[in-house]
């Protein structure tokens, strides 16, 4: 399948706008599974041939497909396609190439957003940009622009590291205004207050490390891997999220105590 990619990315590349693709998710970190997707990072400029996209996307997809523009997605996640070729899922994904190096300017100067964005309840966090980079396999890249990029983003930002890594009060503050919601019983509140916290430590810890937090899927998995982290965090954030009473609100807060005194040894 691989040659398969490789020679989709050489034709992707063809088409006008595109200017590179590469290859993301777990299938370029070496941690899929044999049922993983092939994830593809489409990067364009400017205007994008959509009606040629879709038209190689057809082709070389078991089924018709439609191809979504740029912005068809919602204001992050911006596009792309879903395709099953020759059996197998193989996801093409949009990034603005301009977009994409001004959100990486904005990190090396410690900026970040957070986005509503479909697909990811906690937001989209802007250094998945940069982050996304750093941890692809570039497939074909005539100009060179994006491999230039990710030799850049291999060195995580120092001030990005402080930002996030301060970004950690509002998880405290969430854990307040879960408290106040478990007392009158407002689960809805409480549980989006309480994973927002979580959602936060792990940005924070992962930063702290100069790790790329890519994405809140998988992400709790991947906190606990890191060094300092506290003891049984999976088991903890678990309980907390089942619980969702006061003895949750307290879980949540005993963890955020951890973490920021982990953070505090660079204050």
């Amino acid at each position: 399948m691989m040659a398969t990619v490789a020679a989709m990315a050489e034709r992707l590349c063809a088409i006008p706008g595109i200017r590179a693709v590469a290859l993301g998710g777990s299938r370029a970190r070496g941690t899929h599974r044999a049922d993983s997707d092939w994830d593809l990072g489409l990067y364009y400029r400017g205007s994008l041939d959509l009606p040629a996209l879709t038209g190689l996307a057809c082709e070389v997809a078991d089924r018709p497909v439609d191809v979504a523009g740029p912005g068809g997605w919602g204001p992050w996640v911006d596009g792309g396609a879903w395709l099953t070729v020759d059996g197998v899922a193989v996801d093409w994904i949009l990034r603005d190439l301009d977009r994409v190096e001004r959100v990486w300017a904005d990190c090396r100067e410690g900026r970040y957003e957070v986005g509503v964005q479909p697909g990811h309840p906690l937001g989209f966090w802007s250094p998945a940009y940069p982050g996304e980079v750093a941890l692809s396999r570039v497939l074909a890249d005539p100009t060179g622009e994006l491999t230039t990029l990710r030799t850049g983003t291999l060195s995580y930002p120092e001030p990005l590291r402080r930002a996030l890594s301060e970004a950690a009060w509002e998880a405290d503050f969430s854990v307040v205004a879960a408290r106040k919601s478990a007392a009158i019983g407002d689960v809805l509140h409480g549980s989006l207050c309480l994973s927002r916290a979580f959602g936060i430590l792990a940005q924070s810890l992962h930063a702290h490390h100069r790790v790329w937090c890519v994405n809140e899927k998988g992400a709790l998995a991947a906190t606990a891997l890191l060094p300092d982290t506290p003891a049984d965090f999976t088991a903890r954030v678990t309980a907390a999220l089942t619980g969702l009473g006061p003895a949750a609100v307290e879980t949540a807060a005993g963890l955020v105590a951890q973490v920021r005194a982990v953070l505090a040894d660079d204050a």
